[in-house]
């Protein structure tokens, strides 16, 4: 070995760019932030937030299921932009961010479908009723979770991922349709957030404001951690097709 040259065997450690905070404090940040949130939330609804006189404590149930259908916003809202984004330039951190709006808004669509039939059950007396606002909510879920099942199947090629990143921007528009479904065709699902709703108490409104914080943050944290796994996922599998391409994977005959 030449004179000066030296073999380390010592791990290369990368450190973050200046300025920026490596991912685990930004994700110890965020899961300390939610933890605190999530106490507060859990005392506003339980000591703090009085009972609703007709439905009792199942009125409670209200405190998950509104902020879980901004979950459900919030998700679909960043698969619908980085969807755009993606069909505009093929980048993959595009694709990945879709992909996580995708997967967190039909987690939370599906609390929302949960919870509300639960609620229903106590306020209607049936836990389904085929109400504009439910039957949108249901359609929209079910347009994400056919952009899940396409990005599921098998090896996923640029066409899979034009097709699911279109889906993504088509299914966006039928939030609005949600929002706005009680106002236009009435129903029997109620309005209280609204100047023409029935308003609620204003000692239930903290408990409110807690569940909005609560799962914004929630909402937030799953996004990146799954951005970080579907990037992590993108590397793995461009290094697999390199490696296959110059025969590396070739097995010795």
């Amino acid at each position: 070995m030449a004179e000066g040259a030296i073999e380390s065997d010592a791990p290369v450690v990368q450190s973050a760019p200046r300025g920026q905070a490596p991912f685990p404090i930004v994700l110890a940040a965020l899961a300390g932030l939610t933890a605190v949130a999530f106490g507060v939330f859990l005392y506003e609804v339980f000591f703090v937030a009085p009972t609703e006189v007709q439905m009792g404590v199942s009125q409670k149930i209200f405190y998950i299921h509104v902020p879980s259908a901004y979950g459900m916003y919030f998700g679909y809202t960043v698969a619908a932009i980085a969807g755009l984004i993606y069909l505009a330039k093929r980048s993959d951190k595009a694709d990945a961010w879709t992909v996580a709006g995708a997967e967190i808004g039909t987690l939370f669509v599906l609390i929302v479908l949960i919870t509300g039939p639960l609620w229903g059950r106590k306020a209607w007396g049936t836990y389904w009723v085929w109400d504009p606002r439910l039957t949108s909510t249901l359609l929209t879920g079910l347009i994400y979770v056919s952009f899940l099942a396409l990005r599921s199947f098998g090896q996923v090629g640029e066409t899979e991922k034009r097709f699911a990143a279109a889906l993504a921007v088509v299914g966006f528009p039928l939030l609005f349709v949600i929002k706005y479904s009680v106002k236009r065709w009435s129903g029997q699902h109620p309005v209280v957030i609204s100047g023409s709703g029935g308003g609620i108490h204003e000692d239930m409104v903290p408990a409110l404001i807690s569940g909005f914080v609560l799962i914004t943050l929630v909402t937030l944290m799953l996004i990146i951690v799954r951005v970080r796994i579907e990037i992590a996922r993108q590397g793995v599998e461009r290094a697999t097709i390199d490696a296959a391409t110059q025969g590396l994977l070739e097995r010795d005959s």
